[in-house]
């Protein structure tokens, strides 16, 4: 196991980038601790995998560097990293056993034939597989070929890191759940570097310790799944992380107090934005919103049921404001006003977090 040091790492798929956008992977300095389990997070085509395959060696970084603990591996091959990787869809050898598919990377480094039983055995159980052992992969299901992948890169002890490239895309909805919980389970067992890529916030924030928003190429904030939701640093984690999203409302400063809607918002305390022309705006989830005998006058248009909660959605001029209201709770009929908690409204200036 190691720890993964990235230093001002940039990429490009282009011989020559001139522009911004010509970098997959704007400049980066990150670091994930020995034994974390970490998530990369973001939408298709924001620079996840292309992170992933840099860490494992598929790739060679235009600039910067990357280290494994105290050794730098930039320029290293993938097979000299010491690393494994279980990717999308499911690479397996059909021909051989399940048992065999589960020792085939033990064997290839030459483990003594006892250990391997007692490992893959461990691993077989670990993932439901030990009543399939003598059987064919190439009669396997593919939820049970994705788990002989993620068996394959549990299965090795010595590893600096596993990585995961969205490893339960064919995996049956009800499985996602299980194996989710099975794959935290084994980081506690095991113990190993664990990184997983994923555009599911749900895979994202119930395996991973820290978890890594990305953007265009860009990380916009390293945070736990707590911190992310309750403190994010740039709108677009507000919007991406939550079901629903944060409300995102224009807003004006006065005396570095936010003001809504001809309304002064209560914050934790005032706003400094160093450039005048910025543009401004009140980031608040729908959770941190109730309804109030005053405070922003808005009309209710839609309320949908979600189970233990309506999710209501308001009108104030132009804007949707849209907040949780228990089921059973009241929710007025058309007129009403809203309060939001000052502990959870931030102020962005130019989608970045001011306060």
């Amino acid at each position: 196991m190691s720890k993964i040091t990235l230093k001002n790492l940039r990429h490009s798929y282009l011989s020559n980038p001139q522009s911004d956008d010509d970098w997959a992977l704007k400049e980066m300095s990150v670091e994930w601790s020995d034994g974390g389990a970490y998530a990369l997070l973001g939408p298709s085509g924001c620079g996840k995998t292309t992170l992933l395959n840099i860490i494992s060696g598929l790739l060679t970084p235009t600039e910067g560097e990357v280290w494994f603990g105290d050794v730098e591996v930039s320029h290293l091959p993938a097979d000299k990293r010491n690393i494994a990787q279980v990717f999308q869809f499911p690479v397996v050898y059909d021909t051989m056993t399940v048992y065999n598919n589960l020792a085939f990377p033990l064997r290839n480094r030459d483990v003594n034939e006892s250990e391997i039983d007692w490992k893959v055995r461990e691993i077989a159980a670990m993932l439901d597989l030990s009543d399939t052992l003598k059987k064919r992969a190439s009669g396997l299901t593919a939820d049970g070929k994705q788990k002989i992948s993620l068996g394959r890169g549990l299965v090795r002890a010595d590893v600096n890191a596993i990585l995961f490239d969205e490893p339960l895309t064919v995996i049956d909805p009800h499985l996602k759940w299980i194996l989710r919980s099975k794959l935290k389970e084994l980081h506690q067992q095991i113990g190993n570097t664990m990184i997983y890529v994923t555009h599911d916030q749900t895979e994202a924030l119930t395996f991973a310790d820290q978890v890594v928003v990305m953007q265009e190429g860009e990380v916009v904030q390293i945070g736990t799944p707590v911190e992310l939701f309750e403190r994010p640093q740039h709108t677009f984690v507000g919007h991406f992380i939550g079901s629903p999203g944060m409300n995102v409302l224009a807003c004006e400063l006065d005396q570095g107090r936010p003001v809504y809607g001809g309304s002064a918002v209560e914050t934790t305390g005032t706003v400094a934005v160093e450039d005048p022309s910025a543009r401004l705006e009140i980031g608040i989830r729908p959770e941190f919103i109730s309804f109030a005998d005053q405070g922003i006058a808005v009309s209710v248009e839609k309320v949908s049921d979600a189970g233990r909660v309506n999710i209501v959605e308001t009108r104030h001029g132009d804007d949707i404001i849209k907040l949780l209201v228990p089921d059973g709770g009241h929710v007025p009929s058309e007129n009403a006003f809203l309060k939001f908690d000052p502990d959870h409204t931030q102020v962005y200036a130019n989608a970045w977090m001011v306060s």
